[in-house]
């Protein structure tokens, strides 16, 4: 899973998203243990102060846990994990539906577009 950035926003907010949906998809796993802060910057190829304030921030929203020596980890919390993939979730349909509404689709269209969609990806 390679990490992907864009210009319009702060690498620090990508990475906070990239972690957090890599732990939604079972990248990594409750419980498990991350690589170390300089792992990751070197394997995101960012700089290393960037990756420790996503992680701290990630910390924050309780999605991982330090151990002092140790290293960091995945809340073993699936709960919490849930919750967070269900936020995600909810947010990439609420940008669905805007978009959908600026091209001044009804429900009715929006529905019948997703069902087809669904139904061409069922045949592939």
């Amino acid at each position: 899973m390679g990490w992907r950035f864009n210009n319009d926003r702060s690498i620090y907010l990508q990475l906070v998203e990239q972690i957090s949906n890599r732990i939604a998809t079972g990248f990594y796993l409750p419980g498990g243990r991350l690589p170390s802060v300089r792992e990751l910057a070197a394997e995101a190829e960012v700089n290393p102060n960037t990756m420790q304030k996503a992680l701290a921030e990630l910390e924050r929203q309780e999605l991982l846990f330090s151990q002092r020596t140790a290293g960091r980890f995945v809340t073993e919390d699936t709960g919490r994990i849930l919750k967070m993939k269900k936020q995600a979730a909810r947010g990439a349909v609420d940008v669905f539906l805007k978009q959908m509404e600026n091209l001044g689709l009804s429900e009715t269209e929006i529905i019948e577009l997703i069902r087809e969609a669904r139904e061409e990806k069922k045949d592939e």
